[in-house]
């Protein structure tokens, strides 16, 4: 064994996922020493034979030998250089408590099941990005701290501005409008927003990524469903034909890519089913978490789908901007997604008629002023559009079938979490 102030061997380094087929050559490998003697790089873990006694658990190691066919596969060592030592005993396996697999994050990562989580997610980034070229998509960054609160004042996160407050924005959503009324047709975005949530459940956070998309020249909500559930195809389609296996190895989850359409009801047609299973303690207009696994297990086992649209939520649930279902509605052009029983996804049609969407911010006379801006993108001619918001690291749990947002998200944070 010798030490990181070496010099470095000649060799390139191999990934122990391509060992296979070197058998009798030299090869370089480096990882994450083990206790019973074997490396693991992020592409397995390899037997190392005739490694030097001392080496701690979780060091970072850079070996060199001759690779001998097994089985299995194994590395004949020649030399073992510590470039990283691990100080002491690791503090936490996968058997430790999630709070204290949070804290050392770092740790906790290394393990095969938790890196697959980041494979996916970058599998369907990738799917998602070429599903939105490809159907005329452009991608905006919008600002993440903004001059004036949202329409309700709630769950913000006020900064300090140089001389004045400012808010952390907890949607893009504002922008992806202002991209309509500037005739940019569709957009996407992927990014962080922030929500002063103070609930400590196993589904909340105060930051995570949003993905986001708005779409001009709509002619109905329908519109709005049918994009979302083909993009969600696509994207599904992407990770089953990457990951599929190895989810089902490491989650025990059998990644099911869904028929279109999918099933939709109405925000009366879900409670009155919610009804007929006795679940009637609900919030007014809306459903609750309970509600939703309810609904989403009676969808499946009618229809057989992950999937099912909830439209049609009263206007008093709803941000004032969704546009109301007819003249005089109490209903709005609005939906959810429910997978599996978790909400993913909200949307809805816009009002772009300067004059309804402002008469329907007047309701809170006290708000107008505060969003003027917002409401001056509409003065000027805007298209009929709408959109929606996708939660990432919800969109994580149900690919994966978590049941903890912490689990999915690189960094949690939430009431009571700030580090790392």
């Amino acid at each position: 064994m010798t030490d990181v102030g070496t010099s470095a061997p000649a060799l390139v380094r191999t990934l122990v996922a391509d060992l296979a087929g070197l058998a009798g050559r030299a090869a370089r490998v480096c990882g994450w020493a083990e206790a019973d003697g074997a490396v693991r790089d992020h592409t397995g873990r390899l037997p190392l034979v005739g490694a030097p006694a001392g080496v701690a658990p979780g060091s970072a190691i850079d070996v060199v030998g001759t690779v001998d066919a097994g089985p299995p596969t194994a590395l004949a060592v020649e030399e073992l250089r510590v470039v990283g030592p691990a100080d002491g005993p690791l503090p936490v396996d996968e058997r430790s408590a999630l709070e204290d697999r949070l804290d050392w994050r770092w740790v906790d990562l290394r393990r095969p099941r938790n890196r697959l989580v980041f494979e996916v997610q970058t599998t369907a980034e990738h799917a998602m990005r070429q599903w939105w070229r490809d159907h005329g998509f452009v991608e905006i960054h919008s600002p993440k701290v903004r001059g004036y609160p949202n329409q309700s004042g709630r769950e913000l996160f006020t900064v300090q501005y140089f001389d004045a407050p400012a808010y952390l924005v907890q949607s893009p959503q504002f922008y992806k409008q202002m991209a309509m009324a500037a005739g940019l047709d569709r957009v996407f975005e992927i990014g962080p927003v922030f929500r002063a949530n103070p609930l400590v459940t196993a589904r909340h956070d105060t930051e995570f990524t949003s993905v986001d998309v708005e779409i001009s020249w709509i002619d109905s909500l329908d519109d709005l469903l049918d994009v979302e559930e083909r993009w969600m195809r696509h994207v599904i389609t992407a990770v089953s034909r990457e990951h599929a296996a190895d989810i089902q190895r490491l989650y025990g989850r059998e990644v099911v890519v869904p028929e279109t359409p999918f099933p939709r009801v109405t925000m009366a047609e879900a409670r009155a089913i919610l009804a007929s299973h006795g679940h009637t303690d609900l919030p007014e207009g809306d459903l609750d978490a309970e509600g939703e696994r309810i609904l989403g297990r009676h969808v499946r086992e009618a229809t057989g789908s992950e999937f099912v649209y909830v439209t049609e939520y009263p206007e008093a649930v709803r941000p004032f901007y969704h546009m109301r279902l007819g003249e005089g509605s109490g209903l709005t052009r609005s939906f959810d997604l429910l997978w599996n029983g978790l909400e993913v996804t909200t949307g809805a049609q816009r009002e772009h008629r300067y004059d309804r969407l402002l008469a329907q911010a007047r309701r809170n006379p006290a708000r107008v002023e505060v969003i003027r801006t917002y409401l001056d993108f509409f003065r000027f001619g805007c298209p009929p559009h709408g959109g929606f918001g996708v939660g990432l690291t919800r969109m994580l749990m149900c690919l994966l079938d978590v049941g903890d947002v912490r689990e999915v998200t690189y960094l949690h944070r939430g009431r009571h979490r700030l580090r790392p």
